[in-house]
């Protein structure tokens, strides 16, 4: 793997949307199974998840030789933890409750070394060279915009330089619009919202991306706009392959599908 683009890169300049996988907790198969079953990047969390710098390290490294690009999902834009699952070999990182430009210009800059930046030198990946402007151009940075108070301010995170993308949180966002989480995709001020997300983000030339959290709801945000969606969970789906399974078993009519929770 070249340190000068990531797979992740890739696949957003070949494809009009990219799918992903999310872990939550430490797992050996699941990035694995994801890339099988064809997706094009997965998602470790250490923000809402059972995972740490270790974890996403060793299933980083287990996935050098696995056709999947990975993102990481941090809770803030302190330097360190990010700078480590980048020196780890992450294709990139998404930054939860980004509400203003300062706070996504601080994503950017722990994704940058010195003079751009406040990433520290400490490369974990001897694959990935030491070239430090093509370790930078490999980085990708995404600001999450999850609540109703970064709204307004959209259109001025995506002018960041440097940044990647933005993507939406739509559990969070629904909760601070008054709204409960089962609204997330039906409440048309939320809905509203999201759609907004995405256009403020093509117009700067920004990838937008979202956490569906099933494929009917991935299906609506292509057609909404958005190009990195994450579509389900390892628990998500191993839950209803297992379901599906036990139906089978059992002879049962599958149940119709419901909305995901889609939690972000």
């Amino acid at each position: 793997m070249s340190a000068a683009s990531s797979r992740l890169q890739a696949a957003l300049a070949e494809r009009a949307q990219v799918w992903g996988g999310w872990v939550v907790g430490p797992t050996i198969l699941g990035p694995e199974e994801f890339a099988t079953a064809g997706y094009d990047y997965v998602g470790f969390d250490t923000q809402h998840g059972y995972l740490d710098d270790a974890d996403v390290a060793l299933m980083l490294r287990r996935l050098e030789r696995v056709p999947i690009a990975t993102a990481v999902r941090l809770p803030s834009a302190a330097p360190a933890p990010i700078g480590r699952v980048l020196d780890a070999g992450a294709d990139a990182v998404i930054v939860a409750m980004v509400e203003t430009p300062e706070q996504a210009a601080q994503a950017v800059a722990a994704t940058r070394y010195a003079p751009a930046g406040v990433r520290s030198f400490g490369p974990l990946r001897a694959d990935l060279g030491l070239d430090t402007p093509a370790l930078e151009a490999r980085a990708g940075v995404y600001a999450m915009v999850e609540t109703a108070a970064a709204l307004p301010n959209v259109a001025e995170i995506c002018s960041v330089p440097g940044l990647s993308g933005v993507y939406v949180g739509p559990a969070d966002l629904a909760v601070s619009m008054g709204q409960p989480v089962s609204a997330m995709w039906s409440a048309p001020e939320v809905t509203d919202a999201i759609k907004d997300v995405a256009r403020s983000a093509a117009a700067a030339g920004l990838v937008a991306g979202i956490h569906a959290g099933d494929g009917r709801i991935g299906k609506l945000a292509a057609e909404w706009g958005f190009q990195l969606i994450t579509l389900a969970s390892e628990s998500q789906a191993l839950r209803r392959g297992a379901a599906e399974h036990l139906r089978d078993a059992r002879g049962q009519t599958p149940t119709t599908q419901t909305t995901s929770k889609g939690y972000s």
